[in-house]
């Protein structure tokens, strides 16, 4: 409403003039109207008329026509003051829409797509990161190993170097104990040693670390790169209702990603072979005497040997290396190892989420030392296992049997390096048919490795190369690949096998650890026949592969029949509560020390296994 003084211009009131009247209403003080404004006058005049003591009268407050007196611009000035009023709280209002307000050209849907996008980027860093330094690690293992081994097996390299140090017998408790400790591997964290110095005190103790720590080190590899599809999946998959409520994928639903990343990951680790040999390359060679003198004595080879490359001369330096030189090639593989871990801190992301490590950690020790022998009781397990102790004997006879006693003895030691090379290529390479199993069964694979493997045991039981005959090299060369095809398909897809049948996160580190630990015991088996007949050690692998492939056909075809099988029950987390603790339907400030009594009996009951068959 408007302040009515004694004259009002309607005009003035329909042009909004409120500023005025809003004056005007402040001067008017307590009388509202302009009836009362008069009495009030009145009455001050009659108080002085009669004598009486009065307050002084209020100023009467200025008309609108005493103001335009005063400026004829009165009105613009009110009207323009009031227009940038009502402009300044517009502009602020925007300013706060602009602010806290939803952006016009902000697409949620888009920036969505990004995020995950990202987050499946850096799964794919996280496989090529484990894959390169897995590489690594066991190239720089293998490269020290063997050129240790060549060194310590001259005659000269000993007396002169450490004269009554017998290192010929270091060596072999060196080689007990890289193969000896894996078989413990199921009670143990490994343990990394790391030395320069060739005695007695540091060479067994190192080698004894280096076995403690194979058995871990794969089976992590395994259990990381098992994780890594799951969780591309799941940013594949992230508007799935049962990822958005962190339930279990269907089952299969990951067999794509378990594919393609463990293809990627044993393309990697077969390249250390190839790494391995850089030392023995590009310095090792340089001192090594010809074929003529170090095969002077050899007078089978092949089928027809005997232990390791009897007969082999026992001097194969011509040269002795420097002692510095030799301290810049092991600082060298250092160096590399050292590069290794690096990759694996820097750019390797977690596996698990904190509170999945924490519930993985928490169900007690004792449950953690039994659950891997508990799983073996799944019949798909056991049919595996002669599968596993198969892929332990074809590693080592690769890198011993076939290297020393058909390439070494028919084309000399200067020649182990480029056979070693082969295999490692071609087995990185072959290692990409495991992508059949994304068009094809997953036994074919499988199958192929084997038979390609049953047809080269065959062939070198038959055939006893010449020695010191050069012209074998096709044929040799020939071999090694075909061996790293079948290498590369037996091992890949035993992996992607593995993570087919257990696709629960809880599982997988203890059947990756089932799965090397009879690896590992299968090499040390492997070292103590060394001194057998070549036939002997054929025969046992060739028996071995067709016990392996009966097995793993029959594990198929109770699969289809759909025999039921057994899971040993996952304890639940035993999580003890410390201060406060939230519950999810109340938000109680109850503590965990009030609550215990209540929720102990249900802590230690054991869940129902859905994949538990039987």
């Amino acid at each position: 409403a408007g302040c009515r003084w004694g004259v009002q211009s309607t005009w003035v009131h329909r042009a909004g003039v409120q500023s005025a009247r809003c004056r005007g209403a402040g001067h008017g003080g307590a009388g509202s109207d302009g009836a009362g404004g008069h009495k009030t006058h009145g009455r001050s005049i009659l108080g002085a008329q009669t004598g009486s003591p009065q307050p002084l009268p209020p100023s009467r407050p200025p008309t609108l026509e005493a103001e335009m007196e005063k400026d004829p611009n009165y009105l613009q000035e009110a009207a323009k003051g009031l227009a940038g009023d009502r402009l300044g709280a517009e502009g602020t209002e925007a300013q706060l829409d602009d602010f806290v307000g939803a952006q016009s050209d902000y697409n949620e849907e888009e920036e969505e797509q990004k995020y995950f996008r990202r987050k499946r980027l850096g799964i794919v860093k996280n496989v090529v990161a484990a894959s390169l330094a897995g590489m690594l690690t066991y190239g720089v293992y293998l490269g020290l190993l063997q050129m240790q081994l060549i060194l310590h097996y001259d005659e000269t390299y000993r007396e002169v170097k450490y004269s009554n140090i017998q290192l010929e017998d270091i060596d072999r408790k060196v080689l007990m104990g890289i193969n000896v400790t894996p078989i413990a591997a199921l009670l143990y964290t490994p343990v990394l040693i790391r030395n320069y110095w060739e005695r007695y005190y540091t060479l067994v103790p190192s080698a004894v670390a280096i076995g403690v720590a194979i058995v871990p080190l794969w089976a992590s590899m395994g259990n990381y790169i098992m994780r890594m599809a799951q969780k591309y999946y799941e940013y594949v998959n992230y508007k799935e209702d049962h990822v958005q409520e962190q339930q279990r994928p269907p089952r299969g639903a990951c067999n794509t990603y378990i594919i393609v990343f463990q293809t990627v990951f044993y393309a990697c680790f077969h390249l250390s072979f190839v790494c391995a040999q850089m030392p023995m390359l590009f310095f090792l060679n340089n001192y090594l005497y010809q074929l003529n003198h170090t095969l002077y004595n050899i007078k089978h080879c092949g089928t027809l040997s005997h232990g390791t490359l009897s007969g082999f001369n026992t001097t194969v330096l011509q040269s002795l290396p420097r002692s510095v030189n030799l301290i810049i090639v092991e600082s060298a593989l250092m160096a590399a190892a050292f590069l290794a871990m690096l990759t694996v801190l820097v750019l390797c992301g977690s596996a698990y989420q904190p509170m999945e490590e924490i519930d993985l950690r928490s169900i007690g020790w004792g449950n953690i030392f039994q659950l891997p022998f508990k799983h073996m009781r799944d019949y798909r397990l056991r049919h595996l296992f002669p599968l596993f102790i198969y892929s332990g004997f074809e590693e080592l006879f690769v890198c011993t049997g076939f290297s020393l006693n058909y390439g070494v003895c028919a084309l000399g030691l200067e020649k182990l390096a480029y056979l070693l090379m082969a295999y490692g290529f071609s087995a990185s390479l072959c290692s990409s048919l495991a992508l059949s199993m994304l068009r094809l069964r997953r036994q074919i694979p499988l199958l192929a490795g084997a038979f390609i493997h049953a047809a080269l045991l065959v062939t070198l039981f038959c055939w006893a190369p010449q020695p010191r005959l050069v012209v074998q090299a096709p044929l040799l060369y020939t071999i090694a690949v075909l061996w790293g095809t079948g290498s590369a398909l037996n091992k890949t897809s035993i992996s992607i096998l593995l993570g087919m049948l257990y696709e629960d996160k809880e599982r997988q580190d203890f059947i990756f650890t089932i799965y090397h630990w009879w690896q590992a015991l299968a090499i040390f088996t492997v070292y103590l026949w060394s001194e057998l007949p070549m036939k002997a050690k054929l025969s046992i692998m060739l028996a071995t592969l067709a016990v392996a492939t009966g097995a793993y056909l029959w594990m198929e075809h109770k699969l289809a029949q759909h025999v039921a099988y057994r899971l040993p029950r996952i304890p639940r987390p035993r999580l003890r509560m410390h201060g406060y603790c939230y519950l999810e339907e109340d938000d109680s400030d109850e503590t965990g020390s009030e609550r215990r009594p209540t929720e102990s009996a249900s802590r230690d009951e054991l869940p129902e296994d859905e994949n538990q068959l039987g």
